[in-house]
């Protein structure tokens, strides 16, 4: 099953975070199949780059998102066409 679901990158102590879809039963920071956002939380206010339009598209193939990327995807909609 894929999922989207957040890596962390980072320092220690400063972290950053990347969207990923990966299949489910891999470790979090192990290789993805796609990069899909980024998002840092210690910048104020947070900063999210999310790509709505691959976000979309894996959904489509079935990726489910982990509970923290929902909440994300809630905070920042997509944006009108």
């Amino acid at each position: 099953m894929l999922m989207i679901r957040l890596a962390r990158f980072g320092a220690k102590k400063k972290p950053t975070y990347r969207l990923v879809v990966i299949e489910k039963e891999r470790a979090r920071d192990s290789r993805a199949i796609e990069v899909v956002g980024h998002y840092s939380p210690l910048s104020h206010p947070a900063r999210v780059n999310l790509k709505h339009d691959r976000i979309a598209h894996w959904m489509k193939c079935g990726a489910q998102p982990s509970g923290t990327v929902s909440r994300l995807l809630r905070a920042n909609p997509a944006p009108a066409a």
